[in-house]
């Protein structure tokens, strides 16, 4: 196969019809079954695919994947890899994509070359020409699945951390979940953010949903309180449980600041600071 030159290229420019139409049954049969491919779409990739592929493989060495004969090759499956992580395809129904190729393939093969010493190389060639190319396909899947997945933690993390107005110059912000150093970023853009915009003199961090607090989680919430502070605004620490309360204990943790067992205590410091309280209103 070296000295050589594959006839890989001039079957599938013979019979690209035919290679092109069992390909896309075969796909239909699989992915279509889902409905989340349309016929339409399965089409457009194989036609785009295999002209990409035949032109890719006119070089001496059609299995070197990443030379510049296969840079549009590349491209192509990088955007049908992730498309397919957007649909949330599996990556090994992305990897068959590819890997649904070798078949009709091979039958043109079978059928064109006499010679079982010639054949024998040749599928070698196509085998690893394909596999090469499926992993290539599952890997650039898995970059897109890992892009996708970072962008729905990072919303969601955005979306557990709202900053809320309690009173004119309080803010409250409810936290949920573990705080990591990522997430603690999160929280003091949008704490800080929100005491630009509202000019508030009070922020109460509310760690009710807050599972366990460690050292760790006691040094983000210091670093929280310490962005507000320069912000010209003062905490408070509300939602410590008595199980949170002995493991901070023994853990000989200090946040130094104020902290209530309730969101409704460290509001009522919070208005007794400004001056204000709430009282009940009779009524007639």
């Amino acid at each position: 196969m070296a000295d050589t030159k594959s006839r890989i290229p001039e079957i599938i420019q013979n019979h690209e019809r035919e290679i092109l139409a069992e390909w896309m049954a075969q796909l239909k049969g699989g992915h279509g079954k889902s409905g989340r491919l349309k016929d339409g779409e399965i089409e457009t990739q194989t036609r785009n695919v295999l002209a990409a592929l035949k032109e890719a493989i006119h070089g001496d060495n059609i299995t070197d994947i990443n030379g510049e004969d296969f840079a549009a090759l590349r491209e192509q499956l990088e955007d049908i890899s992730r498309s397919r992580a957007q649909q949330s395809f599996t990556s090994s129904e992305t990897a068959t994509f590819i890997l649904s190729l070798k078949q009709p393939i091979f039958n043109r093969l079978g059928r064109s070359i006499s010679d079982a010493t010639t054949l024998a190389g040749e599928v070698w060639a196509l085998t690893l020409l394909l596999d090469k190319l499926a992993l290539y396909t599952t890997d650039a899947y898995q970059r897109s699945r890992e892009e996708v997945i970072l962008r729905q933690q990072q919303e969601l993390s955005e979306l557990s951390t709202p900053v809320v107005r309690l009173w004119k110059g309080i803010l409250a912000l409810p936290l949920i979940g573990t705080l990591d150093s990522e997430r603690t970023q999160v929280v003091m853009e949008n704490l800080l953010r929100s005491l630009v915009e509202t000019g508030a003199q009070f922020a109460i961090i509310d760690i009710t949903g807050v599972p366990t607090v460690d050292t760790q989680v006691a040094q983000h919430l210091l670093k929280t309180v310490a962005a507000a502070r320069l912000m010209g605004a003062d905490c408070i620490i509300s939602g410590i449980r008595p199980q949170i309360a002995q493991t901070m204990v023994h853990l000989g943790v200090e946040l130094s600041v104020v902290s209530k067992a309730t969101l409704a205590d460290a509001f009522a410091v919070a208005l007794d600071r400004m001056g204000r309280t709430v009282v009940a209103v009779k009524k007639n």
